[in-house]
């Protein structure tokens, strides 16, 4: 076992072990150390990311826990790579973006081209899958579903403290009208954590999201339709806080930002194009 920095990758399938420990049997850490013939520290520090478990440990670990050489060989296959500075995982893997964002003491994120899934309406990511043409059809209501649970962080007793930057071009119609009214309105009601960017600021920024936590380095998150990329690497991040500066200097503020959401909201449903008030 050796001892290194902790990645978001690392926690989130040290998260998976604990989880397995505590669902497949009946030990306590310490308990699970001493069937293991580890020490108690082992454990924690496996079970928290924040050390290496060799291909020895883990079949010990895993075949504790009643899991079978399939399980061993889809686990060691995603935690080989675990603690690289820089992970690349298949889209359809969201498992560590649960986990990082879940668990992020505070979440800054840009958006030039979609509203931010965090406050997206299911009609909205419904629609959304449907444009994009690479979820299937019977996939659909489960990724909307996986979308919506993973809003619950922002309802918790201690949310994380969250800033959207969102660019005016990304509030464009995606379904009928009547999906965009109802989005619209949701920005409105989510306007204290909403930075618009006004549609005539050009900003040369595919999007991220920035995690930051108590006791963990922060992450960078980039996503594309074939993509997740999960980043800590510190010339990386300094990147991404030079881009979140910028927008603060670019966006409209608060107050601004609520009075362009609310011209979104308020035309009469028989002028509404979908297009916003400023797009042409």
């Amino acid at each position: 076992m050796t001892v290194i920095t902790a990645t978001v990758c690392s926690r989130a399938l040290g998260d998976e072990l604990r989880r397995l420990r505590e669902t497949c049997t009946e030990f306590g850490g310490a308990q699970m150390a001493a069937r293991l013939g580890w020490h108690a520290s082992k454990v924690t520090n496996v079970e928290k990311g924040k050390a290496r478990a060799s291909e020895i440990d883990l079949v010990q670990y895993l075949t504790m826990c009643g899991k079978d050489i399939d399980y061993f060989e889809d686990f060691r296959r995603q935690y080989k790579d675990a603690f690289d500075e820089y992970i690349v995982q298949v889209s359809g893997n969201l498992r560590t973006l649960a986990f990082a964002e879940s668990t992020a003491k505070t979440i800054t994120s840009y958006d030039p081209h979609t509203v931010p899934g965090l406050v997206q309406t299911p009609e909205y990511a419904d629609a959304l899958y449907r444009l994009g043409g690479f979820v299937a059809e019977e996939r659909i209501p489960t990724a909307v579903q996986f979308r919506i649970d993973r809003q619950a962080v922002l309802l918790r007793r201690n949310p994380p403290d969250c800033l959207f930057y969102v660019h005016e071009l990304a509030l464009r119609q995606v379904g009928d009208a009547r999906i965009m009214e109802d989005q619209y309105a949701r920005l409105l009601f989510s306007a204290q954590v909403i930075r618009l960017v006004p549609a005539e600021v050009v900003v040369p920024s595919f999007g991220c999201v920035l995690w930051e936590y108590e006791k963990s380095l922060p992450v960078a998150f980039g996503e594309t339709d074939l993509v997740n990329v999960f980043v800590q690497d510190p010339g990386a991040i300094a990147r991404t806080r030079l881009l979140f500066e910028h927008l603060e200097k670019v966006a409209l503020d608060a107050e601004q930002s609520r009075r362009k959401l609310a011209e979104y909201v308020s035309p009469p449903r028989e002028e509404f194009d979908g297009r916003g008030p400023r797009l042409a």
